[in-house]
């Protein structure tokens, strides 16, 4: 697992600065005034519905664990591929995030039969959160 040596290496500044910028998109994307609405409307789900789900941490701690990790790997996949500017990372990050987050968005979702609205709006965050952490990871390494 030669790629693990790279943890060494990571920036660990870009991958928290990564990070919180991954959380700052999510949190404008999903507001009511920008996709919120929309996004709530496609899984027929209200703004008082979302405010009384119970699970409090149990469904922050593992989001923000996840995007974490994603910051994490990109770090590392950057190093190790030598990607050392801002564009290199997010053509690599919005690759990876138009693959896998992207294509799991579309096979689970249409799996699940949710509307088109959910994956093109779930899938449009992965795809700006990620390529901005890519882009962080890039120029700063």
């Amino acid at each position: 697992m030669d790629w693990l040596s790279y943890i060494s290496q990571i920036n660990w500044l870009a991958v928290l600065l990564a990070f919180i910028a991954s959380m700052a998109i999510g949190f404008v994307w999903y507001m009511p005034a920008v996709l919120g609405n929309r996004w709530m409307a496609a899984i027929g789900k209200t703004e008082e519905d979302l405010k009384n789900i119970s699970g409090g941490a149990g469904i922050w701690v593992p989001m923000m664990v996840a995007a974490a990790l994603t910051a994490i790997l990109l770090a590392v996949l950057i190093s190790k591929l030598g990607l050392d500017n801002a564009l290199a990372g997010a053509w690599f990050a919005l690759v990876l995030a138009l693959v896998f987050r992207a294509g799991g968005h579309v096979i689970h979702n249409g799996f699940a039969g949710r509307p088109a609205a959910v994956t093109l709006i779930d899938s449009g965050h992965d795809l700006v959160a990620m390529t901005v952490a890519g882009a962080i990871i890039g120029a700063m390494s």
